[in-house]
């Protein structure tokens, strides 16, 4: 009977994750995979059209500016929240008292409200903000954070690292602390540098929370939609238009969400591709012995 009645608790757990899958993942799922087969306006119902959805899109040149875009969003991206996840996680280490605090701190950034801290850094760098007004009396110079092709997305990466520094930092900080004393006790002892413990011991025994950050980067890079919609609007020049934006315009501004649907899945394609090939060339596995 108890058996019975532990297996029926079981099977009930089960179904209920089951259900909640199946009505918020598998029909989402499907319906997306009928949207890019046919044509649709949001009322009525969807009319077959085979691939002319895919057509479309692959004639559209915003949408590959927009993928453009997410690469270099990326160039800019990784190795500055990369680095300074890093030295969150070093820091971190070293901290005595208050650790939880200043874990807990750099954390809240990453729930807070994109709209909010969008308003927010859209004045620290608008043309008048405090920023460049520090930079006009330090350098004397003015930087066009959001107005010049050429800064927009730097700012942009820049905005979204101080979102993601510390969720990154403290993956890495979880790597930095299983990593065993005497490993380093024995690298001082053949006269290793700091640069050359940190490239041979830490780095390579991090490698698991290395390739979950960049994992988890890239996601984010084709996923962001908040910042550059609320800050530049998607320019100066469509430099800061990035797939999310192309999909909401063609959803809701040209009532295409067939188009906006078949534009989801090529850019999951293409996310899941740089995903696999970086896990191919980073992913080892690692033992200490």
């Amino acid at each position: 009977m108890i058996k019975m009645k532990e297996s029926s608790v079981g099977g009930l757990l089960a179904s209920t994750y089951l259900g909640y899958s199946l009505v918020f993942w598998l029909y989402p799922f499907i319906w997306l995979a009928v949207l890019s087969l046919t044509d649709w306006k949001f009322i009525g119902i969807p009319s077959f059209n085979g691939v002319k959805n895919i057509i479309a899109v692959m004639q559209n040149p915003l949408f590959w500016t927009s993928v453009y875009n997410v690469f270099k969003f990326l160039a800019y991206y990784l190795p500055i929240v990369f680095i300074s996840s890093l030295l969150f996680a070093f820091g971190l280490r070293k901290i005595k008292y208050g650790k939880a605090f200043v874990a807990l701190s750099f954390l809240l950034a990453n729930v807070s409200s994109g709209v909010a801290y969008s308003i927010v850094f859209s004045k620290l760098f608008s043309e008048t903000g405090p920023i460049n007004t520090f930079l006009m009396g330090l350098l004397g110079i003015n930087i066009p954070w959001f107005t010049h092709p050429d800064f927009a997305m730097l700012s942009i990466a820049l905005i979204v690292t101080w979102k993601f520094v510390g969720y990154y930092g403290l993956i890495f900080y979880s790597g930095l602390i299983t990593i065993p004393k005497d490993i380093y006790d024995a690298a001082e002892l053949d006269k290793t540098t700091g640069i050359g413990k940190i490239w041979h011991i830490t780095l390579p025994l991090m490698n698991a929370q290395i390739v979950m950050v960049l994992v988890l980067a890239i996601t984010v890079a084709f996923s962001i939609f908040t910042e550059p919609y609320l800050i530049t609007g998607g320019g100066p020049l469509e430099s800061t238009t990035t797939p999310m934006v192309v999909m909401y315009e063609a959803a809701f501004r040209q009532m295409q969400p067939s188009w906006a649907a078949t534009m989801s899945i090529i850019v999951a394609l293409f996310s899941f591709s740089l995903i696999w090939i970086l896990r191919r060339c980073l992913e080892k596995k690692i033992e200490i012995v």
